[in-house]
């Protein structure tokens, strides 16, 4: 049996019983650890924190290994029970999809425990889950490669009056290109985009097409750390957020479409009041108003 875990989205506390039972059954258990990762990253003493919690070691799977050599752990699951932990929910990324794809082809029994994801987590700020268009990607511009498909998505979207979800790049063990053209792989440090790179590169896709699908006057919500105990949530405009410092990854953003009188009223909560924000006194007053 394969299990596929969802962990949720802030720390360890975050499992759901079913998923630990799940866990605790298994003779292997692997940690997804490039779609997403919990508040602590991949720090040594992050994973030994869940391997205490769980009673099991823990191997960390890259996008390597779960995209081009899942067929070994695949083949332990036929034998055993094996877990597959993915923060967030396991199908908020379509590279689960495929492996659950995978497992039935050879086979293989699959069962899914689901927790929390960045796409209904989002929903604290009070923007309604119902009136979300299709979500996008924004990845990191290099040099010479600066795509922009996302915009005609944020362009029907905005057309049908939806807000857009806006998951930003997370870059883990990835080789360099200069490795990759020797031949021999060297990683590059890990990088997790931040809102304020992100608002940049919306932006300049703006002035690239001159649609104006958005602009820094466009009202957008940020948002870092969702779900865990310090998570972050400011709503204003891009001008505004870009002033904004958001503080540790991960990060995401969503840029507000039309909104109701409720989500405008719960909106307040959040919203710039000034240019120039002092992160520390906004969560404050976040948490005077009983939102976490």
């Amino acid at each position: 049996m394969l299990y596929i875990v969802g962990l949720g989205l802030g720390d360890e506390k975050d499992i759901t019983l079913r998923g630990l039972e799940a866990i605790k059954r298994c003779h292997k258990v692997y940690i997804e650890a490039y779609t997403s990762l919990l508040s602590f990253g991949l720090s040594s003493h992050g994973l030994s924190t869940l391997e205490g919690l769980y009673g099991k070691s823990l191997t960390v799977a890259d996008r390597e290994m779960v995209e081009e050599k899942a067929d070994a752990m695949l083949s332990e699951a036929r034998d055993s029970d094996v877990a597959f932990l993915v923060v967030g929910d396991p199908f908020g990324a379509t590279t689960h999809s495929d492996l659950v794809v995978r497992a039935k082809q050879m086979g293989i029994d699959v069962k899914v425990v689901h927790n929390a994801s960045v796409m209904n987590a989002v929903g604290v700020c009070g923007l309604q889950l119902y009136r979300y268009g299709e979500t996008i990607s924004i990845p990191f511009f290099t040099e010479t490669w600066r795509p922009d498909s996302f915009y005609e998505k944020i362009k029907r979207n905005r057309a049908l009056g939806l807000h857009t979800l806006c998951l930003l790049d997370i870059c883990v063990k990835e080789p360099s290109l200069e490795s990759l053209c020797r031949g021999r792989k060297q990683y590059e440090p890990p990088r997790f985009m931040m809102i304020k790179t992100a608002i940049e590169q919306l932006l300049e896709v703006e002035r690239k097409h001159g649609e104006c699908v958005y602009s820094e006057d466009s009202t957008c919500v940020g948002f870092a750390r969702l779900g865990s105990e310090d998570q972050m949530i400011v709503a204003g405009s891009m001008r505004q957020l870009l002033a904004v410092d958001f503080g540790a990854p991960l990060h995401c953003l969503v840029i507000v479409g039309e909104t109701h009188p409720v989500e405008e009223e719960m909106l307040g909560f959040f919203t710039v009041k000034k240019e120039t924000l002092e992160p520390e006194a906004e969560t404050s007053n976040m948490q005077a108003n009983g939102i976490q």
